[in-house]
């Protein structure tokens, strides 16, 4: 029999990873490879050899390109993985971008390591290299929605659209089962319905087993007229204290959607700043991205834009400045009140945001935007619980500036949203929450019993068959 082994992203929202062993065929399948985020600990454990797993797998399906789901790819790669890596059209396409990202900055991580650690001790090798990147991109197939995909040992798959980010997808797959085919739908990460650019998440009826995300299954979003309500009055706020804005926004996703609200701010004459910076090569390379893609994307969304606009992409956002070397990055230091400087990361763990907080964070004028989930043991998640100060890039920064989290922008869905997605499925399949705090998990499971859906949560290495 069959048989699935829940490997990450098990009790925390990173690190996604799950087994599926089959009856017969060349080897088994996994079901993503993300990278930990938060601390130490996951640097640690993204270094862990995956060799073992490596050389059992025999192909890999994958339901979107962030990190936490993708991440640890060109390490499954190094440890000697030749396979095929399944993945949406869409996914292929921000994995270029995100995994030589990652690269980039693995190494320069593991160098600024390496210097402080001294010559006395072992050099760190970064999980992953570039060339380990080109590998990875070589053996990635990307298709398209709704069409099947022969996997090893009879397993068929279907891609459908979760509405998340560019190319996300839930994950539906056919698997031979002790004499009979099992039907395993994995939601990925479910897009949040209210949130622009994307189309609504495809609804399934037919599965046996789901694995279902639960990032924010102890809570829902403020509604969108609320969100951007409030969003419009700390930019308002700022402006009138004589500060900058600063939002630690995630490359894929986020960002996207936070200019559109800023440019229909604008049109609308309800936006004060005239300078926004957007600080980071990743994003705007993914913004790119996203235009070259826009079929996959919400028509209505974008014809409404286009109409602010006059027609003239030029015109989405007139005070919109890309700032993509590191002298561009650096000249933002001058400008001491009067813009908004969106900058990766979004958990506030790596990247230019750091360098922006330092110099800011202990300016009492300054609004820190909080825009999407933070993960425990991140600079982010420490802002949002209230720490007085923090240690970024080696020093101690009082706290001084106002920190905002508006989660009505999340790219996930919230309660509500997961339970309708949840209660579409016909028959009483098995329910297993991932991808989500100990919480929130409970807290979900709890909701979803009001409903008559039964959902476990799953440890980690629990083994259940299919």
């Amino acid at each position: 029999m069959a048989s699935l082994e829940f490997l990450g992203a098990v009790g925390e929202v990173t690190g996604s990873r799950y087994r599926i062993r089959l009856d017969e065929g060349p080897g088994d399948i996994l079901l993503e490879c993300g990278l930990h985020q938060g601390g130490s600990a996951a640097d640690k454990a993204n270094r862990e050899s995956l060799a073992a797993l490596a050389g059992g797998v025999a192909a890999v399906v994958l339901s979107h390109g962030h990190l936490d789901h993708a991440g640890l790819l060109p390490k499954l790669v190094r440890d000697g993985y030749r396979g095929p890596i399944h993945c949406t059209r869409g996914t292929r396409a921000l994995l270029e971008i995100m995994l030589s990202d990652a690269a980039m900055v693995m190494d320069r991580e593991t160098a600024w390591q390496n210097r402080r650690r001294g010559r006395q001790s072992d050099p760190i090798e970064p999980a992953y290299e570039m060339e380990d990147v080109v590998q990875t991109l070589q053996q990635c197939v990307g298709h398209t929605y709704g069409e099947p995909v022969d996997l090893p040992g009879g397993v068929r798959l279907v891609f459908r659209d979760a509405g998340h980010i560019l190319g996300s997808a839930s994950v539906d797959l056919t698997i031979p089962s002790g004499g009979r085919d099992c039907r395993l739908v994995f939601s990925g990460d479910l897009g949040n319905s209210e949130s622009v650019l994307m189309r609504d998440p495809e609804t399934l009826h037919d599965a046996d087993i789901v694995l279902m995300e639960s990032t924010y299954g102890d809570r829902n979003h403020r509604p969108p007229d609320e969100t951007l309500k409030e969003f419009q009055q700390v930019l308002q706020d700022t402006q009138d204290a004589g500060g900058n804005v600063l939002i630690p926004a995630f490359a894929v996703g986020r960002t996207q959607e936070i200019l559109y609200h800023l440019s229909r701010l604008y049109h609308e004459g309800k936006l004060p700043q005239q300078r926004i910076f957007l600080d980071s090569p990743m994003a705007i390379r993914v913004t790119e991205l996203y235009a070259e893609w826009r079929g996959l994307l919400d028509a209505e969304d974008l014809k409404i834009l286009h109409e602010l606009a006059g027609g003239d992409p030029s015109q989405y956002l007139p005070g919109l400045r890309r700032t993509r070397t590191v002298e561009e990055s650096q000249a933002i230091s001058r400008v001491r009140s009067g813009a908004i400087i969106i900058a990766g990361a979004g958990m506030c763990n790596g990247g230019r945001i750091l360098h922006h907080l330092h110099e800011q964070l202990g300016k009492r004028a300054t609004s820190v935007i909080i825009v999407g989930f933070q993960a425990a043991g991140t600079l982010g998640r420490q802002l949002v619980d209230g720490a007085q100060s923090v240690r970024i890039l080696g020093d101690t920064i009082e706290v001084r500036a106002s920190i905002h989290t508006i989660g009505g922008f999340s790219a996930h869905a919230g309660q509500d949203q997961l339970i309708a997605w949840a209660g579409a499925f016909r028959d009483k399949p098995r329910f297993y929450l991932v991808h989500g705090e100990r919480e929130a998990q409970q807290t979900l499971q709890a909701a979803l019993a009001s409903s008559a859906i039964d959902a476990c949560i799953p440890g980690r290495g629990e083994i259940v068959n299919l």
